[in-house]
């Protein structure tokens, strides 16, 4: 198996340092508000990744929740999302975390996401995040400002490990991040934040610097090193992380322990809108229960994604998503033909497994794998019986639940017609049976019967 590295520029044959169980940390939500569909597109490739190490390896995958510590933007003051969230919609700041959380997982399971072995929730490791800045501050990489502890970049020189030393050595204060007075690089971040002298915080704790909250980088360190141990096989994220997130994980990580921290960093590119980057400070983005709302299957988005390397960029229209959903009927049918065909009985078809897999084992060529499953429910070479158990095996990878059956929707009836139903429903309450007969024919002028049924009136139009 081959992963593009993003700390070494190219495809490397992943290596686990231990067969028996490899480790993956990916970052997850900051449950402030509704995940959008970019956001999604990064957990669909990250399951994919999962899916096919599982196909060799134990896997133990850890996801964070972050529900404190996450300020509004890269610069280090500014509110945390969760106490704006908070405040613009009247809730605590807690509620607001379960709430958004909980949509969150409903959107990850529509998507056939396979859950982490381990969700880690941000509140609950505040000990191991002040244990780590501790050790920092012990080996001298700290230093204070009136708003916090900050961990001092120029003392680690390995910083430019995953961005390059031209990206960091051209940095200037005010182009990541706003140039305080107090911080002694521009590079420089927050690892414990203190709450404000004149107001106080929904989520706040003690610790050995005054009271606060957590910076929003030490959080994965702590989670992913106390799950994980000190070196990690797999870190993922979105490719917006790499600059940032990811480059001080690696700084505070390294520092405390002197170890490696990740062998493989994997990156997820953007989905765009033709207006550009979706995002949620900006205003635009779309959520899952838009589409659902649509009428569309979560999976056509799923298969939308898997049309494009997780590495490039996709563009998301909804001219896209309709020929993706097309698709993923027309193969469903083909699909559910077979196992029709095969009664359920499967047969050896290792070739054709082996062609998937390797498309899936070279850095997750999604595209190349999909084409390999429509190459092969098309193929005279294979029996139905050898096309089932290919498809299942495909299916345990892509997650399409290609054997779903068709689910005819019921005919939406003109406003009219359900105008005059809901006025006959009330006729009929009130015993006006005379009112109730005309209604029934009005409707029938308007072509459709209605039936009184033990589940109320329902009406269908005339054959």
């Amino acid at each position: 198996m081959f992963l593009y590295n993003t700390a070494t520029h190219h495809k490397d044959e992943f290596l686990p340092q231990n067969p028996k169980q490899v480790t993956m940390y990916c970052c997850g939500p900051t449950v402030y508000n509704y995940a959008h569909i970019g956001n999604l597109r990064t957990y669909i490739f990250e399951d994919l990744l999962a899916r096919t190490i599982r196909l060799h390896y134990p896997l133990k995958h850890v996801m964070n929740v972050t529900d404190v510590g996450h300020l509004v933007s890269d610069q280090d003051d500014g509110e945390d999302k969760m106490e704006v969230g908070a405040a613009r919609e009247g809730k605590s700041a807690w509620d607001i975390a379960k709430f958004y959380e909980e949509k969150f997982w409903a959107d990850f399971d529509a998507l056939n996401c396979t859950r982490p072995t381990v969700i880690s929730r941000a509140t609950q490791h505040i000990k191991e995040m002040i244990a780590l800045v501790k050790t920092l501050e012990e080996k001298g990489y700290t230093y204070r400002t009136s708003d916090g502890i900050y961990y001092d970049t120029s003392k680690f020189d390995r910083y430019d490990a995953l961005v390059g030393h031209a990206r960091i050595s051209g940095l200037q204060g005010g182009a990541r991040v706003e140039m305080s007075d107090e911080k002694r690089n521009p590079t420089d971040f927050a690892l414990w934040k203190f709450s404000p002298k004149d107001k106080k915080r929904q989520m706040e704790w003690d610790s050995p610097w005054g009271v606060g909250f957590p910076g929003w980088h030490i959080e994965c360190s702590a989670m992913a090193m106390k799950y994980l141990g000190h070196t990690l096989d797999i870190h993922c994220g979105g490719i917006d992380h790499v600059t940032i997130h990811h480059t001080n994980e690696i700084a505070q990580s390294e520092a405390a322990t002197g170890q490696k921290y990740v062998n493989y960093w994997v990156h997820g590119e953007f989905l765009i809108l033709r207006s550009g980057k979706m995002s949620k400070s900006g205003g635009t983005f779309v959520t899952l229960a838009t589409l659902k709302e649509k009428g569309y299957d979560p999976l056509a988005y799923r298969y939308l994604c898997l049309t494009a390397h997780y590495r490039t960029q996709l563009e998301f229209t909804f001219e896209s998503l309709d020929a993706a959903a097309k698709s993923l009927e027309n193969l469903r049918a083909l699909s559910r033909g077979v196992l029709a065909q095969a009664q359920g009985k499967e047969a050896d078809c290792q070739a054709w497994k082996d062609k998937f897999a390797a498309a899936m084992e070279d850095d997750l060529n999604a595209p190349k794998a999909l084409a390999v499953v429509w190459e092969g429910v098309r193929s005279a070479d294979m029996n139905a019986e050898q096309k089932l158990s290919f498809l299942r095996f495909a299916d345990s990878i892509l997650a399409l639940d290609l054997f779903k059956e068709k689910k005819e929707e019921p005919l939406a009836l003109p406003q009219e017609v359900q105008t005059l139903l809901e006025e006959r429903a009330r006729a009929r309450a009130a015993k006006d049976y005379k009112k109730s007969d005309e209604l029934r024919d009005a409707i029938a002028k308007l072509g459709y019967v209605v039936k009184d049924t033990p589940k109320g009136q329902q009406a269908e139009k005339k054959l």
